[in-house]
């Protein structure tokens, strides 16, 4: 028994900082989880409903309940990576999603792909590729925490691009099927590596954020009266409560806008390979353009990370969006071909910060100690957004015939997210300012 104590506990001594070893692991599970991300959906569409005649709008269904499905388990996981640490949540995660895309390899019905896809994307993406591994890297790291949280960011979309060039390769040699069913045995073989070196925090390891070895200023001593954005000192950042950031404006006004964000992410970027399609580009060179642009995407991350621990994440943001206004605006005044490609590509570049630079003002105005259930909070309205943009898209262009329809909506979409982050200023925790003013 004590045996089977030490082996549990014991924890693999390594040359780097321990959280560097965290978010490596976690990174091979993020590449698992993308076989049903949307970005790579997105690219593979074309291959899975020429192999099966299915429309786009059926596929479009499974990835939309999917990715409500991930929004609606994403609090639960926030409050449980809080609490339970992720050392088991990741592993089990793997190995059903590992069986889940052995599945879909072998699927010969609608209701198989869509049972197996909702499985997988529900339990992979807060388990491998959002607040799960997010709230490792908020745990493990102060000073570089938005780099940190940039790389973790930086993982799904850099390796569903990867995901979408390895399976057409696979589908020219084998089919798309074939490289489901690899996917699937590398997510079941990922369990050991999550389980041996997957952990909580540093300090259950006697570590300290960023490798620290003296012991940072109690938190709770520091007053959070400033409405100043400045990242500031991370030794002296508050720590809210996920009951004191529910009574936040600020935390709101993130949260409509992230959806926002990403409700205009998943409408324009699922349809961006049959819009350069249908405008004369071929299939290979429409996924082409769609994997450049979401390795520009993943690329910028760890940027935007950065220049977020130097300059306060909310100012990043308003200056990110007039440019993905500016790109989006340009689909309007083109007709797709060669312009497109790079149309593409550049939106790719430009909106990369959007999404993650919400998640870096959550952690910077409200601290680490219940980060997994805060941000778990703004899941399900990303993940809704994101899960609502597949079906919204392909049915805009069906009912108008035209993808402008769908570029209007997001440039309108883009604007209302532009506000309300600048409405979105550092909040002041009144309830600890009142218990201790008498």
């Amino acid at each position: 028994m004590q045996f089977i104590r030490r082996a549990v506990n014991w924890t693999p001594k390594t040359p780097i900082f321990y959280g560097w070893v965290t978010l490596i692991i976690g990174a091979l599970g993020t590449y698992g989880a993308t076989g049903s991300a949307q970005v790579t959906i997105a690219g593979i569409q074309t291959l899975i409903f020429e192999d099966t005649g299915w429309d786009r709008s059926t596929i479009a269904i499974g990835v939309t309940i999917g990715t409500w499905t991930a929004g609606f388990l994403t609090p639960i996981f926030g409050k449980l990576v809080d609490s339970q640490g992720p050392r088991w949540i990741m592993p089990s995660a793997s190995l059903i999603t590992g069986v889940c895309f052995l599945w879909i390899g072998g699927m010969s019905a609608v209701w198989h792909f869509y049972a197996a896809y909702i499985i997988a994307r529900g339990l992979g993406n807060p388990a491998l590729i959002g607040v799960v591994p997010r709230t490792v890297a908020v745990n493990f790291f102060h000073r570089k925490r938005n780099l940190a949280l940039g790389i973790v960011s930086m993982a799904r979309p850099c390796f569903g691009a990867i995901n979408v060039q390895l399976i057409a390769l696979i589908a020219l040699w084998s089919s798309w099927r074939t490289a489901y069913r690899l996917l699937g045995a590398y997510s079941i073989l990922l369990t050991v590596p999550l389980l041996i070196f997957m952990r909580r925090k540093p300090e259950d390891i006697g570590l300290r954020p960023d490798g620290d070895i003296e012991p940072e200023t109690d938190s709770k001593q520091i007053s959070n009266n400033s409405d100043a954005d400045s990242v500031g000192d991370h030794q002296h950042e508050m720590n809210w409560t996920t009951s004191e950031a529910i009574r936040s404006s600020t935390l709101w006004f993130v949260i409509s806008a992230e959806f926002l964000v990403i409700l205009t992410s998943g409408t324009i970027g699922f349809q961006f390979v049959p819009y350069l399609k249908e405008s004369g580009l071929s299939v290979s060179t429409a996924a082409l353009a769609w994997s450049i642009s979401s390795l520009m995407n993943a690329f910028s991350n760890p940027l935007w990370g950065f220049l977020s621990d130097r300059y306060s994440p909310r100012k990043l943001v308003l200056s990110a969006m007039p440019i993905c206004i500016a790109i989006t605006t340009l689909f309007l005044l083109i007709d797709g071909g060669i312009a497109g490609f790079f149309c593409v590509i550049f939106w790719g570049a430009a909106s990369g910060g959007l999404n993650v630079l919400g998640g870096m003002m959550i952690a910077n105005y409200y601290g680490r100690s219940s980060f997994g259930s805060i941000s778990g909070i703004m899941g399900p309205f990303q993940i809704g957004g994101l899960g609502i943009g597949p079906t919204a898209g392909a049915y805009l262009y069906k009912m108008t015939g035209t993808y402008r329809s769908l570029f209007i909506f997001a440039l309108t979409a883009y604007i209302l997210a532009l506000i309300l982050f600048g409405l979105a200023k550092k909040p002041k925790l009144t309830s600890y300012s009142n218990t201790n003013s008498g």
